[in-house]
C-alpha cells in the first residue's frame, strides 16, 4: 500500500511520467481531474474552485471562509484517495497533505527553461512569447497555492524523496527509476504503519467536516488529531461555550474514543469571512 505523490512544473512530463510510474506498478493514477471532481462532490462549489484549486489565491479569496472550507475538501479528497492505497497522486499539495504517512514517496519533475518553452511551443503552437507566459504564469500560481495553503516553498528540493530532471531523461527511464526507488524502499511494515495513520488522519478530518459544515462550529483553525483511542481537537475559539459544544459533538458521533480539547480560547478573536 505505497503511496507516491508527484509535483510538476508546467511542461516537465510530470503527468506522462506519473501515468507511467502508475502502469509499471499497477497503481490508480489520481489525476487533477479527479482530486477536482472529488472536491466537488464532497460538497464545494464548483464554481468557485476556479479561485483555489492550484492557483494562488487573490487577496481577498485568501481571507475568504472559502478558502479555509476549500482546505477541508481538498485534505479529504486527497485522504480518501490515499486510504485505497497503491496510487499515484499528482499535484494539489498531495505530499504535504499526507507528510506524515511512512509509506509515502514524492517526486518532483522540473527541466530547463528552453525545454520547457519548446515543448509548448511544439504542443499548444504557442510563439516563444506566449510560452514563457505560460511558464510564468504556473510557476507563479504554484508558488502561491503552496505558500498560501500549507506555508510551504513547493520549489524546495528538500521536500521531496527525488526532483527528476524530465530535460535529461525520458518518460521511460524517469519512470523506471521511480519504480525502482519505491520498491526498494517501501516494506510491508511501512505499508501497514501507513495505512494506520492514513486511516486515522481521515477519520480527523472528516470530524472537523461533521463540526464545521453540518453543526457550524466557529473554531478557526479547527484541526483534529487521532492518536490511538484518543481524539484532540486543536484551533482558536472565542468563548468556552463553543470548545464545550464541539467536544460533546465529537463525542457523540466518536463514542469509541475519549475526546479532549487542545483548543485556545481568544475573547473577542475574529477572522475574515
Amino acid at each position: 500500500m505505497a503511496i507516491i505523490c508527484m509535483a510538476r512544473q508546467v511542461a516537465a512530463k510530470g503527468d506522462e511520467i506519473s501515468a507511467e510510474v502508475a502502469k509499471l506498478l499497477n497503481y490508480k493514477f489520481i489525476t487533477r481531474k479527479d482530486i477536482e471532481a472529488k472536491i466537488v462532490e464532497l460538497g464545494f462549489p464548483k464554481e468557485k474552485l476556479h479561485k483555489y484549486d492550484e492557483v494562488k489565491p487573490g487577496f481577498f479569496a485568501s481571507l475568504a471562509k472559502d478558502r479555509d472550507e476549500y482546505l477541508d475538501y481538498l485534505q479529504t479528497a486527497i485522504l480518501e484517495s490515499a486510504s485505497d492505497g497503491n496510487v499515484v497522486l499528482i499535484g494539489r499539495g498531495a505530499s504535504y497533505v499526507l507528510s506524515d504517512l511512512p509509506n509515502m514517496l514524492s517526486f518532483r519533475f522540473v527541466a530547463d527553461q528552453q525545454t520547457r518553452l519548446e515543448r509548448l511551443e511544439e504542443e499548444f503552437s504557442f510563439t516563444e512569447k506566449q510560452a514563457q507566459a505560460r511558464i510564468d504564469e504556473s510557476d507563479n500560481n504554484r508558488r502561491g497555492f503552496h505558500k498560501s495553503f500549507f506555508n510551504a516553498d513547493g520549489e524546495d528540493p528538500a521536500h521531496y524523496h527525488l526532483v527528476v530532471n524530465s530535460g535529461k531523461l525520458d518518460i521511460k527511464s524517469a519512470a523506471a527509476l521511480i519504480v525502482s526507488i519505491v520498491e526498494a524502499n517501501v516494506t510491508p511494515d511501512l505499508e501497514e504503519q501507513g495505512k494506520k495513520k492514513v486511516a486515522e488522519m481521515l477519520l480527523a478530518q472528516k470530524l472537523v467536516n461533521f463540526l464545521v459544515f453540518e453543526h457550524n462550529i466557529t473554531v478557526n483553525f479547527l484541526r483534529a488529531l487521532v492518536i490511538d483511542k484518543k481524539i484532540v481537537l486543536q484551533g482558536i475559539a472565542d468563548s468556552s461555550a463553543i470548545v464545550e459544544k464541539a467536544v460533546v459533538l465529537a463525542q457523540k458521533a466518536y463514542p469509541d474514543y475519549k475526546v479532549e480539547s487542545a483548543i485556545s480560547v481568544v475573547q473577542d478573536f475574529k477572522t475574515y469571512k
